[in-house]
């Protein structure tokens, strides 16, 4: 491979915005793009997107991606893509769209959730590893077959999000297992499509697309592709994986007791394992690492409690500006917040209480307590809750945790990473490139040759580019604090149901 063959480009479709990302083989950034994505809610707990609007974002983001980084397109090595995992497209014998495809966070098929779970509950876990909820596409298709029937009698193929993308650039048709997995409708055993789990809704293997390794090559950009974002015809693309497995990957969170926080609008706690760990409702999913799988789980409310209580503090301030304010104020306080603590649950929770009837709170609120107090107190809520997430997964698998990658906007807070650091008592770092996009740009440069391996590509190309050590003594006083917020969430429970239920 020539030198001038050695960038590749990963695209991420996330649940707001598509991102093209520009990668050496160095894995230095060269350029970045991204379009939003416009999600639909026809009713309450409904979640779509149109695929088309994917599309779109993508045949815009890969031109100015290429324009930014000033280089031809025939310099691209490969293209990998990621994408939202559960989320299914739906198209008929003719290749069109019978639907929007429904997200991960869409709640209309809890019924059909609760019966899967009831009449094979344990054959669903002991093949696809994890739990029925709505979440998942098997949920979702069981929900169609009930009130779109007319949808599943046209359905020939079935897509997983980011292979519904990567067919618009090859016409090919394939998947990742780690996709099937998320589908619900896989079999560890063979680590193909689960007839019997497929029989359980009647769906027809058929129409699930054949499975490969992520790296490997599915195809080449084809002509009308080409001439729509820009790219070169016959450029190799990649099978790629879902978001979550290639974010973990990319931020070089790759051995056993190597994990991750997301600081995004949900907090998600990543674990590699060295065997699948099975403890539903926590999600167990294959690693990009053969041999590797990871758990994931997470919080319903971080940067979403972060922006309400910027929002509600410091409204008179510019968003931007505000949360530097809020950043600034929140260091000045000492470890504690002077006795104020905060309960993150302003939707409810999921891990590890799975309780959607919690409300938020402040307590322990004295005439002594200003917005500085408040800022502080939610960096260190949501550090509670996320130290929640990560004690329920020592006690369920026994696992043991190395160090923490931290990703997300909340990242770039040196305060928040430190809190965090402190309330975990664990070594908390900072990859210099760490999301999704990135991850799929690694992924293909190992189809493309650039790297042997997967593990090869991150030890050229992934560096922690901060890193936030525990003090052992704030570390004390936040194990005293976390005993009081979760005995003050015991005893508050009650009172959330009641208020919840309208009491």
């Amino acid at each position: 491979m020539t030198a001038a063959k050695r960038v590749t480009l990963g695209i991420d479709l996330g649940a707001g915005s598509l991102k093209a990302t520009l990668v050496d083989e160095t894995g230095t950034t060269l350029a970045e793009a991204a379009d939003p994505i416009v999600t639909n809610s026809p009713q309450p707990g409904w979640s779509e997107q149109d695929p088309a609007d994917w599309w779109a974002a993508l045949c815009s983001a890969v031109p100015r991606v290429l324009e930014q980084a000033a280089i031809d397109a025939g310099q691209i090595a490969a293209v990998g893509l990621s994408g939202g995992a559960h989320i299914a497209v739906l198209e008929d014998a003719a290749g069109q769209v019978l639907r929007p495809a429904i997200l991960w966070n869409d709640q209309r098929s809890a019924e059909e959730a609760a019966e899967l779970h009831a009449r094979a509950g344990d054959l669903i876990i002991e093949k696809g590893l994890n739990r029925a909820n709505p979440t998942w596409t098997l949920c979702q298709l069981a929900w169609l077959q009930k009130h779109e029937p007319e949808v599943i009698a046209r359905t020939a193929r079935l897509y997983i999000s980011k292979d519904w993308l990567r067919s618009r650039l090859t016409g090919d048709w394939t998947s990742d297992y780690s996709d099937a997995l998320g589908a619900l409708m896989s079999d560890v055993g063979s680590r193909g499509w689960s007839e019997e789990i497929c029989g359980l809704i009647g769906w027809p293997v058929e129409s699930l697309p054949p499975l490969r390794q992520p790296w490997e090559v599915a195809g080449t950009v084809q002509a009308e592709a080409a001439a729509a974002t820009g790219l070169k015809p016959g450029t190799p693309v990649v099978v790629g994986s879902n978001d979550t497995t290639v974010e973990l990957y990319g931020a070089g969170a790759i051995a056993p007791g190597q994990g991750a926080i997301k600081l995004a609008t949900a907090g998600v706690v990543f674990l590699t394992t060295a065997n699948p760990e099975v403890h539903p409702p926590v999600s167990c999913y294959p690693h990009i690492m053969p041999e590797r799988w990871y758990m994931a789980s997470g919080i319903n409310a971080c940067a979403t409690a972060h922006r309400w209580v910027r929002d509600t503090f410091f409204s008179e301030l510019p968003k931007e500006d505000a949360f530097a304010e809020m950043d600034r104020m929140a260091a000045g306080v000492a470890p504690g917040s002077d006795g104020l603590i905060f309960h993150p649950y302003l939707m409810g929770e999921r891990a590890p209480h799975w309780d959607p009837k919690l409300r938020g709170d402040f307590i322990g609120l004295t005439l002594g307590h200003g917005r500085a107090h408040f800022a502080r107190a939610c960096y260190e809520g949501i550090a509670f809750a996320l130290n929640d997430v990560l004690l329920a997964a020592k006690a369920l698998s026994g696992a043991t945790f190395a160090d923490m990658r931290l990703l997300g906007g909340g990242a770039r807070s040196a305060n928040w990473r430190q809190i965090i650091a402190d309330v975990t008592g664990l070594t908390v770092k900072v990859p210099d490139n760490g999301d999704a996009s990135f991850g799929a740009a690694l992924v293909a440069a190992v189809g493309a040759g650039i790297f042997a391996t997967p593990e090869e590509a991150v030890a050229a190309c992934v560096r922690i580019a901060e890193e936030n050590v525990p003090d052992p003594g704030r570390h004390a006083v936040y194990s005293r604090l976390f005993t009081l917020y979760d005995e003050a969430r015991q005893g508050l429970t009650p009172v959330s149901h009641r208020l919840h239920d309208g009491d």
